[in-house]
């Protein structure tokens, strides 16, 4: 195990049971929800299916490992305002002055909590499914700019893109 997985957090957002009922009986199969982040910047979701429960958490955290994004973190808080979709959920995510915490419902707290994310406003607008909200937050980070990324894209410097928006 390297440094850099010991830092690791991890939280089980949701458990959920599958049943298939065959000739024998029914067959009860699980499904774990995992966010998994190192307090800094950098967080990841992954889902695992298996017999038992523990074994489902387990994959799950392997795959949210593997899909772990780097988030843009200014002052305990997002560098600006952003809508993130997935399938039918939307997450309206605002950066928060200092001492506001996290403002936000459901399994999007614990996602911004190992992100490293202190200060922040969400509300999530039409379908709570824990997983859509989760996949919704995860795509408005992604899209997520600083201002060092606009002024390079817009062949400025960072003072003229403050001048300018004054």
């Amino acid at each position: 195990m390297s440094t850099e997985e010991k830092q690791l957090s991890d939280k089980v957002v949701h458990i959920g049971r599958v049943t298939k009922v065959v000739k024998g009986g029914r067959i009860f199969k699980f499904t774990a929800l995992v966010v998994v982040g190192d307090h800094n910047g950098n967080v990841g979701i992954g889902h695992g299916k298996a017999r038992e429960v523990p074994d489902a958490i387990r994959k799950a955290m392997d795959n949210a490992k593997k899909n772990m994004v780097a988030i843009p973190v200014a002052k305990g808080s997002i560098p600006h305002e952003i809508i993130g979709k997935f399938g039918a959920s939307e997450i309206i995510m605002k950066p928060a002055a200092p001492g506001t915490g996290i403002i936000a419902g459901g399994a999007v707290r614990s996602l911004f909590e190992l992100a490293g994310i202190h200060n922040i406003l969400a509300k999530s607008v039409r379908s709570r499914n824990p997983y859509n909200s989760l996949y919704a937050a995860m795509n408005g980070f992604k899209n997520l700019r600083t201002i060092d990324q606009v002024a390079s894209a817009r062949g400025l410097e960072i003072s003229d893109i403050i001048k300018n928006n004054k």
